[in-house]
């Protein structure tokens, strides 16, 4: 087995350990932002260079791990949990039972058995949360065991590099989760950790996405705030660019960038980016390209990139645009906080042209752990408790991974978001869940999204035309991917 986790693990680092993190959520007692997100479009100039040199930057740069707890006895038990944000250390320290302190820095967490958890926990930017997370993995089996890590977290659009690998363990047969354990969970939610119907890991939350509009800008526009009424007129990507030409003639923008709308195509291909070494442009793809340069030249976006100071400043008091795409975390946390004091009440949400999911984080057992009993609790407990997940959406709003749960809440009458003026927002989030669609998803995909996302600004912009920006985007991902050996294009 030796031989064969380094080797496999080896590879994934040559192939993908320069891929810059994905999106997803960072919480701090449950008012998330989304600045570890923001790799996702300021980060890609790291696959320049060679894994070599990442593996050795990141071998000098180990230093920067948080400083986890140094002063842990010798003989403790010591469960390892690493991760990119606090987020996840939020959720287990607020909600898991077994919970008796928390340490002032936060690094550690004692339970009632005495074992402390010892929070690892790097920062997405330039990758270095996967870095770092490859170099100990590599190391795990002459690890020492109370340095061995024990669970690690991954977000949608890199899960497979590590499902897919001898690094990770069948929550089922390693650790021991039953399918009545799961059964209630958004099945999505289990097909992205899964290989070969292998399900390598779980997660207590759910991502569906919805359209985030502004109520004062709907009434100048439509004549109404209603959010079965702008549903209406946004019901298909043709009413949607309908209501971008009519919000441009009051003054506004119907998005902030070229970014915004990205997700809610790319979650609606008809096929995987790549089949066996051949790179396929989903025409879907395209259908945001031509989209978004028609908005960019006629004025309908603010030309602004996603989590860049423009496109947040849109979303405050003096915005001027429309809305935003967003899911669960994102309506929840980032765009509550951008939009500040004076946002509350004039904002709602409805479904959009299409369902779409962005972002997720979930937990992987690591291989080598000595820990799978309490990893078994925590997953059951974090992920499977049908009672502390609703409690977690009823308390903080983030969507979890409980149909039952959040099908109870989308029917109560007295659940509603202060944000978004009392609209029970979870209850199209419940719907919306139910649609998403993870067939098509492949390891490739964190890669080719932000290089697609890439290539095509500086056609938005009017500095290349489409078929330089095509041809960067190959040279990129063939750069990137040198085992890939065409792009086919629509």
């Amino acid at each position: 087995m030796k031989g064969i986790m380094k080797k496999s693990l080896a590879l994934i680092l040559a192939g993908t350990m320069l891929i810059p993190a994905g999106c997803g959520s960072s919480a701090d007692s449950g008012s998330s932002s989304t600045d570890s997100a923001a790799t996702e479009s300021t980060t890609t100039d790291a696959a320049a260079d060679t894994s070599a040199d990442a593996a050795a930057d990141t071998t000098d740069a180990a230093a920067d791990t948080t400083d986890a707890a140094a002063d842990v006895p010798a003989d403790a038990h010591v469960l390892n949990i690493w991760c990119w944000n606090d987020e996840f250390q939020s959720r287990f320290n607020d909600y898991y039972p077994e919970v008796k302190e928390v340490a002032e820095d936060k690094s550690t967490t004692t339970l009632n058995d005495g074992t402390i958890v010892k929070w690892t926990i790097n920062e997405n930017k330039d990758n270095n949360y996967q870095n770092k997370l490859d170099e100990a993995l590599l190391a795990q089996e002459s690890a020492a065991d109370n340095d061995k890590i024990d669970i690690f977290l991954v977000e949608a659009d890199y899960a497979l590099k590590y499902v897919d690998s001898d690094y990770t363990l069948d929550v089922k047969n390693d650790i021991g989760l039953t399918d009545d354990d799961l059964k209630d969970q958004y099945q999505y939610t289990k097909d992205i950790v899964s290989v070969d119907g292998v399900q390598k890991g779980t997660t207590w939350q759910a991502t569906p996405g919805l359209f985030a509009y502004r109520r004062s800008i709907a009434k100048d526009v439509l004549g109404t705030d209603d959010p079965d009424e702008v549903q209406a007129a946004l019901a298909d990507w043709d009413k949607f660019d309908e209501v971008a030409a009519k919000a441009a003639d009051k003054g506004y923008k119907m998005v902030s960038g070229y970014d915004d709308a990205y997700r809610t195509f790319s979650n609606n291909v008809a096929a995987p980016w790549v089949t066996g070494t051949t790179v396929t442009v989903d025409k879907n793809i395209m259908r945001w390209v031509d989209q978004t340069k028609t908005y960019t030249d006629k004025g309908y976006n603010n030309k602004t990139s996603l989590w860049d100071d423009a496109w947040a400043a849109d979303q405050g008091a003096d915005g001027k645009v429309f809305g935003f795409f967003y899911s669960t975390w994102g309506i929840n946390f980032t765009l509550v906080g951008n939009a500040g004091d004076d946002g509350f009440g004039d904002w709602a949400v409805c479904y959009g042209p299409e369902p779409y999911y962005w972002g997720g984080t979930w937990l992987c057992a690591a291989a080598g752990t000595d820990d799978a009993d309490l990893i078994q609790d925590v997953m059951r407990q974090l992920t499977c408790n049908s009672e502390i997940m609703s409690n977690i959406t009823r308390e903080i709003q983030d969507y979890t991974n409980t149909i039952s749960g959040m099908e109870a809440i989308a029917s109560d009458s007295s659940f509603g978001s202060d944000f978004l003026g009392g609209q029970n927002h979870i209850a199209l989030f419940s719907e919306s869940a139910k649609k998403i669609d993870m067939s098509n998803a492949g390891p490739y995909d964190q890669g080719m999204n932000e290089n697609i996302q890439k290539a095509m600004k500086d056609y938005f912009d009017g500095n290349v035309d489409l078929d330089t920006a095509k041809t960067n985007f190959e040279t990129a991902i063939k750069e990137l991917y040198p085992e890939l050996t065409e792009v086919v294009w629509p």
